[in-house]
This record gives C-alpha cells, structure tokens and sequence, in this order.
C-alpha cells in the first residue's frame, strides 16, 4: 500500500481559500456586517442537508452568543471573539465526509476536567441537539 504524500486537492483548496480570507479578514474584523456576508455566501454555496444544517447552525450561535462575530475560515462559516475564532461549522461536502461537523477552538470555554471534546458530528438537527448546540456556545462564550 502507497504512502500518502502531500495534501489532498480539497485540502489544498482550502488553504488557497484561508490565503484570500487572510486579506479579507482585516476588513472584517471592523466590519461585523461584511464578515456575515461573507460567512452567508459560504452557506449559500452548500448543498442539501449541508445548507440546512449551516442555515440553522448560524441561527443558534447568533441568538445563543450575539457578541461573536461571523467571518468566514479557512472557507468555512466561524464565529469570532476579539478576531479569535470561536466555534466553526465544516459541511460534509467540504472533505467529503459522511458528517457536518461543529467544532470550537482553543477560545471556547468548554475545559472539562482534563479532557473534552472539541467538535461534534450533525447529520440532522432536532430540537434536543439545537438546544445541546446553544448550551455549548453559550458555555464557549462565558
């Protein structure tokens, strides 16, 4: 069996798009307004179930933390405090993953003992998981 070697294409697209994002961002960061149009482009550019599930996503996170800000990262929808990425949502389709994915970075007030999880698998959204959803950003923002 070969190695893999190198990044995949999807991959490599994603850094190309976190280069131009990287210009952008500037702009965004004192613009909330420009950072959310860019982050419902992004949502208007999936697919399907991923769409939805961005649609809804972006629903919970701005009614459940309204001081973080939409941008996009690394061609993903994110949300920020202080220019720091917070939480972010990955479409399926993205990596071509059986899963969305909704995950927090190192900004999020999750800590937990000495281990937690950082991100979690959304194939369809209920009313229990919009409310484990708004718990968890509620909780990353405090």
């Amino acid at each position: 069996m070969a190695e893999k070697k190198g990044f995949t294409a999807e991959e490599r697209a994603a850094m190309r798009e976190r280069a131009r994002e990287l210009k952008a961002e500037e702009r965004a960061n004192r613009d909330r307004a420009a950072g959310e149009k860019d982050l419902l482009a992004k949502i208007a550019e999936m697919k399907g179930a991923d769409r939805t599930l961005a649609e809804r996503v972006h629903e919970i996170v701005t009614a459940s933390a309204p001081d973080l800000w939409p941008k996009t990262w690394y061609g993903m929808p994110a949300y920020a405090r202080d220019g720091k990425v917070v939480c972010f949502f990955q479409s399926a389709g993205k990596f071509k993953s059986r899963y969305a994915t909704l995950g927090f970075s190192d900004e999020a007030n999750l800590d937990q003992g000495a281990m937690w999880p950082t991100s979690f698998a959304l194939k369809e959204l209920t009313a229990a998981e919009e409310r484990k959803i708004a718990a968890l950003v509620k909780r990353a923002v405090r």
